[in-house]
């Protein structure tokens, strides 16, 4: 089975993505591993540290590896912004594919001291795990709003978006596998409060393709949610190689548990509810994997 640095740089060459999905119960991994496998794609199961820490650092990534094994299926899995050396170190150990080493509330300098240091680390431990790295703080949370926070007009500023001569630095400086670049993407969604309408803010397309010319290495689309289909495209032609969702996933199970509860309000039984919800997430995932792959 091709690695995860092959299986990226596959998808790159073809103008293509991995779908990278964000999860916190079994139900939504069964569901993800279900529409990669009807797809016949390969995907990335990603777990913040809330997440991890909900789910277990070392359950998930036995979890995850028994599935890979057992299916024979590209499934991969990554440690999603990690704020500390410690449990960047941890996960590697775990046997984590990819860490998303997120440094960038801290000073640029310090945050190139220790992304080199994890970068080192994970050399020393298995070269195969792929080290991501951040630039610019990405706003938000994956969670749904109501209204557009002053907090969004700020952060998709072009002053606080990744700047290419500040990537091509960073990623020479720090060795990085990944670069995911701040360019108008922002985690959740927010929700029109009259229409239910998803808004998001433009990314800047122009700004990932000079980001794209400038570094050697693959980049990744964080906060994907909610950004429409025809951006997404223009993201992965323009040289995004990865996109991250979770708050879709997120709102759909939420949904799809309501709904189901209310048509059956008398089972107490998981695993007779579960499946439908399942169902409607793997729809979901499905959907994502058909744009991501161009289909």
């Amino acid at each position: 089975m091709k690695s995860l640095l092959e299986t990226i740089l596959e998808a790159k060459k073809d103008k293509k993505a991995i779908g990278h999905f964000n999860v916190s119960n079994l139900e939504t991994i069964k569901a993800i591993i279900g529409a990669a496998q009807r797809e016949n794609v390969p995907v990335i199961i990603g777990v913040s540290e809330g997440e991890r820490s909900f789910i277990g650092l070392r359950q998930v990534a036995a979890l995850i590896k028994n599935y890979r094994e057992e299916l024979s299926f590209p499934i991969f899995l990554n440690a999603d912004h990690t704020h500390s050396l410690i449990k960047a170190k941890q996960a590697i150990e775990a046997g984590f594919d990819a860490i998303t080493f997120d440094l960038s509330g801290l000073p640029l300098e310090e945050n190139i001291k220790q992304t080199k240091e994890i970068v080192a680390y994970k050399k020393s431990i298995n070269s195969e795990v792929l080290i991501e790295g951040e630039t610019n703080p990405i706003w938000g949370k994956s969670e749904v709003l109501s209204e557009v926070p002053k907090e969004v007009a700020e952060a998709v500023r072009e002053i606080n978006m990744t700047k290419p001569e500040l990537a091509k630095q960073f990623v020479k400086e720090t060795g990085v596998d990944l670069l995911a670049p701040a360019t108008g993407n922002i985690h959740g969604v927010v929700k029109d409060g009259k229409s239910d309408v998803i808004i998001k803010p433009k990314i800047d397309i122009e700004r990932i393709k000079e980001i794209s010319k400038v570094v050697d290495v693959p980049l990744v689309l964080h906060g994907g949610s909610g950004i429409p289909e025809e951006d997404l495209k223009q993201a992965i032609e323009a040289g995004v190689s990865i996109i991250h969702i979770n708050t879709e996933l997120r709102l759909t199970w939420r949904n799809s548990l309501e709904e189901k509860l209310k048509k059956y309000p008398n089972e107490i039984i998981p695993y007779k509810i579960m499946p439908e919800v399942i169902f409607d997430i793997e729809n979901l995932v499905e959907k994502k994997l058909r744009i991501f792959n161009g289909k």
